[in-house]
């Protein structure tokens, strides 16, 4: 089952929770004639802003990413979660606009956010070099308003010491023709008293502009913020009611971590919100899957404030009044046939290009040219695929000639640079190709040397990485059947829970994005080596 299509019975015209499963954050939601398109955040994995497109709000296929290659964004050297955040797609006068930020850092209170903008007339592309605007503050998004005005709207970022790192929702004037931003910036709003504001959507509807915010941080405390006023720059009032939509306060809850949402408006009159959220193994545990995108109804009486059903996420939603529209679902195996990676891939830190990522020199296998160590950040040689399901696997056949013991390839379970279980083929000292067993949690590496396999004369091995729950195992097959790894590893450690790190008070690690399972090649010696993947099963049960 892919994990971008959502598992429903489209006959009881409900929408199934999430939307999205598996790494989708920061939802965007936009409508334009009867196509619906979601994109989200992709952080340091290509191809940035991943698109799904929908025709009833049910059934979601995947378009592939619009960042596709360095042209429009180099994240050579990006940190763990950093690179792309909060995306927001708009469409006016013909054209798609996509505003993305670029996040280097979120140390000693800095962010070093730059935000750009490009434009295409189709959603699938060509789209424009980008339009480099300011680097004040993220979560940068657009509001065309009903005189034809632009204007760009995020989050102010303070880096001062003992201010509100968090300064308010920034407005300022973009010239479409001119392709730049004009006038002065000004603060919009400041924000409820639960603070932690970002993720700023500005609509017009019944005479007046609502802004939609995310406060409380990304965690548990997420919520959905709504404020109106009757003049574009203010005065905000917040609604008095408090938050559209949050699960802070219900542990329990299936969909947590409710915030970061945009609206979007039916053919038929009908509202929803688009949002983020995530599903934790145990009450308040860690989110192996990530942060998930979900779809909730929103009733919005004339003169009154927009309303969710008890004001928290729920699992089921009634669909809108629009024809059932599934698509194909995505094959299990892929056999790599076609002339690039399958809209399922990512790939880590840079793009799928031909001088790494090989698809021609031998058909029907996937050439991986290796690159960096795990903790690499310029060139590392990971294919990976979202983790859509608490219990999952990936399953591949690989052929590889190790040389040396710098030279590995293999079957991953993956969260970061320091977060990973690998079963990979290498060379023992002795000259044998072998398999053998690495994690890494937080940085330390754990190697399980009783394990190692002799897998000397073998050219076709089969691996498959499992994820049971809390567990992720790992098989081989070596050409008399598959064999299980006696060993059961935390698969836990890949969520972004546990990855976030706060050394007094300030972060010096963040989570934001979710486990992937992969096909990982190093050539830790620069010797020029490779391995042939001959196809990648992702099973969910």
């Amino acid at each position: 089952m892919s994990t971008d299509i959502a598992n429903v019975a489209t006959a009881t015209r409900s929408i199934r929770n999430p939307v999205l499963a598996g790494f989708h954050p920061d939802p965007s939601i936009l409508r334009v004639g009867d196509d619906y398109y979601l994109a989200t955040s992709t952080f340091e994995w290509y191809p940035g802003v991943l698109v799904h497109h929908s025709r009833d709000l049910v059934n979601w296929r995947s378009l592939g990413g619009i960042i596709t290659d360095r042209r429009l964004l180099d994240l050579r050297g990006c940190g763990d979660s950093n690179g792309v955040w909060a995306p927001d797609l708009t469409y006016h006068d013909g054209q798609f606009h996509l505003v993305y930020s670029d996040v280097a850092s979120f140390a000693s209170g800095y962010w070093d956010p730059q935000n750009f903008l490009v434009t295409a007339e189709d959603i699938t592309g060509p789209w424009s070099d980008p339009v480099k605007l300011h680097g004040r503050g993220f979560d940068a998004a657009l509001f065309h308003d009903d005189d034809g005005t632009t204007w760009l709207l995020g989050m102010s970022a303070d880096w001062r010491p003992g201010r509100d790192r968090f300064g308010g929702i920034e407005i300022q004037q973009y010239d479409r023709a001119a392709r730049r931003l004009v006038g002065s910036p000004r603060i919009l709003f400041t924000g409820s008293p639960v603070g932690v504001t970002e993720g700023p959507h500005l609509y017009r509807h019944d005479g007046w502009y609502w802004l939609i915010t995310a406060e409380g941080g990304t965690s548990w405390e997420h919520q959905v913020t709504v404020a109106r006023s009757r003049e574009l720059f203010g005065p905000y009032e917040v609604d008095p009611d408090g938050p559209l939509l949050t699960s802070f306060g219900r542990p329990d809850l299936r969909l947590q971590k409710a915030g970061h949402g945009s609206l979007v408006h039916t053919q038929n009159g009908e509202w929803y919100l688009a949002h983020l959220v995530g599903r934790p193994y145990s009450p308040l545990g860690n989110c192996v899957l990530g942060r998930e995108t979900a779809i909730q109804r929103v009733e919005w009486p004339s003169g009154g404030w927009p309303r969710i059903a008890g004001g928290v996420p729920a699992d089921d939603v009634v669909a809108p009044d629009l024809p059932a529209h599934p698509w194909p679902a995505e094959p299990e195996t892929d056999h790599f046939d076609a002339p690039e990676l399958g809209r399922c891939w990512s790939t880590l830190r840079r793009p799928a290009t031909p001088d790494w990522v090989d698809l021609h020199t031998r058909p029907s296998y996937l050439r991986v040219h290796g690159g960096q160590s795990p903790v690499g950040r310029q060139a590392p040689s990971l294919v990976g695929r979202r983790v859509g399901a608490r219990e999952c696997s990936l399953e591949t056949v690989v052929e590889f000639e190790p040389a040396d013991h710098r030279q590995l390839a293999g079957i991953t379970a993956y969260y970061n640079t320091l977060n990973w279980h690998h079963l990979y083929l290498t060379r023992a000292d002795d000259g044998r190709t072998v398999l053998e067993l690495l994690s890494s949690d937080n940085g330390r590496r754990t190697a399980y040397p009783e394990l190692t396999v002799d897998a000397d004369g073998v050219t076709r091995v089969g691996l498959r990485a499992v994820f049971d729950g809390p567990a992720v195992r790992f098989d081989y097959d070596l050409g008399a059947g598959w064999q299980r790894l006696p060993v059961e590893l935390d698969a836990t450690i890949l969520s972004d829970e546990h990855a976030a790190l706060i050394i007094d008070g300030e972060p010096a690690a963040w989570g934001f994005t979710g486990a992937f399972l992969g096909l990982w090649v190093q050539d830790l010696g620069g010797d020029g080596v490779h391995a042939d993947f001959d196809l990648a099963t992702y099973r969910e049960q």
